[in-house]
């Protein structure tokens, strides 16, 4: 396959570029910072030259989106906001003036667009979306997105989880935490985790590619979701860490000042099923934490 992977080198990207160049396929990466010979220059805001490497594209796998690991404020709400409009729109402007279009386009979103939900279990059927900055952000992202309707082009929307992999995201820092000895529960604790082990994200990909059937908004997240204090535990015990001191919400609210970051990253309950990837036959390789930690760690 000829797949086009939009801001592909980051900690998603590169996995999905190295996976899917192991079994065989061209792909290509659209970024700001071009430095390999597959690497393409865009703004990700104005049509350019490298709307033409979308002809022909078996796939287009757009990942954009400042990251939202850092404060709100006005300045970066707003940037968080039009990195993820200004590009999806500008690859649909793209692909409209394409002869032959991609025939498959996978759209980052994230299982945030639920509600902090510590009983409901949100399904892409019966999940619960709320009304703040970060759900209004996701609800305004997946709208743009299929706001136009090409018949010859099938739109997924990826509701991703936290993805855990040793060379990035989220699973390094909640290793040092724990090394630390800081790797007791956050807040209450009692906050749910979804998540996803990088290797099954990857497959996931390949499996909605795969699967013609599959449209829509689907949940791309690891069928057994767990508490907080649950994995803190399990990582205290996977590193043979003793103990780990607790954080209370008015300690991570200090801390995040100094981080530079938002504490309901760490304090929101994601209760999230992936429903419709396992209605459709997908297998997990890591289902449940344990043996996600026993690959990991």
């Amino acid at each position: 396959m000829k797949i086009i992977i939009a801001a592909g080198t980051g900690f998603l990207g590169e996995n999905l570029k190295n996976y899917f160049l192991e079994k065989g396929n061209k792909v290509y990466i659209l970024t700001r910072n071009p430095k390999r010979k597959n690497e393409i220059y865009w703004d990700a805001k104005n049509p350019g030259e490298w709307g033409n490497i979308l002809e022909n594209a078996d796939v287009l796998i757009n990942l954009t989106g400042k990251s939202v690991d850092c404060r709100y404020t006005d300045i970066n709400k707003k940037e968080i906001y039009t990195s993820r409009i200004e590009s999806t729109k500008v690859l649909q402007q793209a692909i409209d003036t394409c002869s032959n279009k991609p025939k498959v386009w996978l759209n980052a979103s994230s299982a945030t667009i639920y509600v902090h939900s510590e009983k409901h279990l949100n399904t892409e059927e019966n999940g619960i979306i709320g009304d703040d900055f970060s759900m209004n952000i996701c609800k305004s992202w997946e709208k743009e997105f299929f706001k136009i309707e090409n018949n010859d082009i099938r739109k997924v929307a990826l509701r991703t989880s936290i993805v855990l992999g040793k060379n990035g995201g989220a699973f390094p820092k909640l290793c040092q935490v724990t090394k630390l000895g800081l790797g007791g529960k956050q807040g209450k604790g009692n906050q749910n985790v979804s998540w996803i082990h990088i290797d099954d994200f990857c497959r996931a990909v390949e499996w909605i590619i795969e699967n013609e059937n599959i449209s829509g908004s689907i949940n791309i997240t690891a069928p057994n979701p767990l508490t907080n204090e649950e994995l803190m535990k399990k990582l205290r015990a996977g590193f043979r860490i003793p103990f780990g001191m607790n954080a209370p919400v008015w300690q991570l609210e200090i801390a995040s000042i100094f981080l530079k970051t938002e504490t309901e990253l760490l304090l929101k309950s994601r209760n999230v099923y992936p429903e419709l990837l396992m209605k459709s036959g997908f297998i997990f390789s890591y289902p449940d934490i344990d043996s996600a930690l026993g690959d990991l760690i």
